[in-house]
C-alpha cells in the first residue's frame, strides 16, 4: 500500500494507490463530445509538461498517471504529455517563481487548500497559477462544495474523507469524538502529527471545526490524557494499526478498498466516522500562468474532468471523484464509505489561521 501523506510547502497532500478497474466512458464522453471539440483534438499538438507528487505516476500498473497519459495522446494524437515528479513537489515551482526563474510545465496536479494559501502567502502578488475554471468545458459537473479555491485556479479532481478506521474484533465503533476520551477507549487511538502528516492535519482541523479553537485543544488534552497515541507519519501510524498494537488509527474512509484487494479481514478495517462526519480533503489542479502551452493544458485539465478519466483516477488513486458522473464499480460502491456530513474549512477560513492553529497545537500537544 503506497500513500501520499507527508506535507510540502506547509501543506497536506494525500493520494492512494492500488488495483486496476476496467474502463467506462468513451473518449470525450457522449454528453459533452461535439465537432468543434473534435476539431480541437485533432488540432491541438505539442509537448505538455505536467507536474504532480511522485505516487501519482511510479506504479504503471496501480498509479493513474500511466493511463491518463497513454488516455490523453490518444484523444490528442498531435500532443505529448510528460510528467514531471520534482522531489518537493509544489514548492520546486514556488522557489523558482520567487526567484524569477522560469517554470517549465504547463500544469499542475494534487493541489490543495493548504498549498494554495502557502503560494499566495510566500509569493504575494506573483501569480504562480491561472484562473482557469471558464475555459473548461466539464466543469460544471464538479460538485460545488469540493471548490476550495476562491480565485478560480484550482478545480478538484477528486477526494478522500479522513475518518477512524478501527479493528472490529477488539473494540468498538467510538462513534463520537467525546467517547475516544473515555476510559472504555483508553490506550486504543493512533493519530498523526498535524505538523507532518496530511491526515494529522485534517484530524486537527476537524477537531477545531467540530469544537472551536480552545475547545479544542482542550479536547486533545483530554485524548492524551487518555493514552492517545501521536506518530509521525501515516506509514508509522497504519503500520503500527495493522501490527496490533492499536486498534483504532486516524486514516481514511477508503481504507476497506485497499483490505478488499489485499484479502484483509474487513472485520479488522471498519470504518468509523465521528458525530457522522469526515473531513473532506479535495485535491486540485491548476494551469500554470506562465505556460506556453495554455490551450493544451486546458485541454488537459478538462480531459480530467471527463466522466472516464474521473472514473479511472477515482478507481486507481482509491479516491471520490470530484464531479456528478464518475462510475466507480460495484468494489467501490461497496468498499469506500462516505460520511453524512463531510466537513471541510474554505480558503478564506483557513488563510490568516492555519499556521497559526498548528504551531499552537505544536506547542501544547506535541510536544509534550
Amino acid at each position: 500500500m503506497k500513500r501520499r501523506t507527508y506535507l510540502t510547502a506547509g501543506a497536506t497532500a494525500f493520494a492512494g494507490l492500488a488495483g486496476c478497474l476496467g474502463d467506462s466512458g468513451g473518449p470525450g464522453d457522449s454528453t459533452t463530445s461535439s465537432t468543434a471539440n473534435t476539431t480541437s483534438q485533432t488540432e491541438l499538438s505539442g509537448t505538455l509538461k505536467v507536474a504532480t507528487y511522485s505516487a501519482l505516476v511510479d506504479a504503471p500498473s496501480t498509479s493513474p498517471g500511466a493511463w491518463l497519459k497513454k488516455e490523453f495522446e490518444k484523444q490528442y494524437p498531435k500532443a505529448t504529455l510528460k510528467w514531471q515528479t520534482p522531489d518537493s513537489e509544489v514548492n520546486y515551482y514556488i522557489q523558482r517563481k520567487a526567484q524569477n526563474v522560469g517554470i517549465g510545465a504547463d500544469a499542475y496536479v494534487g493541489l490543495n487548500v493548504d498549498q494554495l494559501i502557502t503560494i499566495d502567502q510566500k509569493l504575494g502578488g506573483k501569480e504562480l497559477f491561472a484562473p482557469v475554471t471558464d475555459s473548461l468545458s466539464n466543469y460544471g459537473h464538479v460538485k460545488d462544495s469540493l471548490n476550495f479555491d476562491p480565485k478560480g485556479r484550482a478545480v478538484p479532481y477528486d477526494t478522500g474523507y479522513v475518518s477512524l478506521v478501527y479493528d472490529k474484533t477488539k473494540v468498538d465503533n467510538p462513534g463520537t469524538f467525546d467517547a475516544l476520551t473515555k476510559q472504555k477507549f483508553k490506550n486504543t487511538l493512533i493519530a498523526e502529527n498535524a505538523q507532518q502528516t496530511a491526515t494529522g492535519r485534517a484530524f486537527l482541523l476537524w477537531t477545531i471545526h467540530e469544537m472551536g479553537k480552545k475547545k479544542s485543544l482542550d479536547y486533545w488534552s483530554r485524548l492524551s490524557d487518555n493514552g492517545a497515541k501521536i506518530l509521525g507519519s501515516w506509514d508509522a501510524a497504519y503500520t503500527a494499526f495493522e501490527n496490533g498494537e492499536r486498534p483504532i488509527v486516524v486514516s481514511y474512509s477508503t481504507d476497506q478498498v485497499y483490505a478488499h484487494r489485499e484479502d484483509k479481514n474487513i472485520e479488522k478495517h471498519q470504518i468509523g466516522f465521528l458525530n457522522g462526519e469526515g473531513y473532506a480533503n479535495p485535491e486540485g489542479m491548476a494551469k500554470f500562468a506562465d505556460t506556453d502551452s495554455p490551450k493544451l493544458a486546458d485541454a488537459f485539465l478538462d480531459f480530467m474532468l471527463s466522466k472516464k478519466a474521473q472514473s479511472k483516477i477515482a478507481n486507481l488513486n482509491v479516491a471520490f471523484p470530484s464531479t456528478d458522473w464518475a462510475t466507480l464499480g460495484k468494489e467501490f460502491d461497496k468498499y469506500a464509505k462516505e460520511p453524512d456530513k463531510p466537513v471541510t474549512y474554505s480558503y478564506d477560513q483557513l488563510k490568516g489561521n492555519l499556521e497559526g492553529w498548528v504551531d499552537e497545537w505544536a506547542r501544547q500537544i506535541a510536544s509534550k
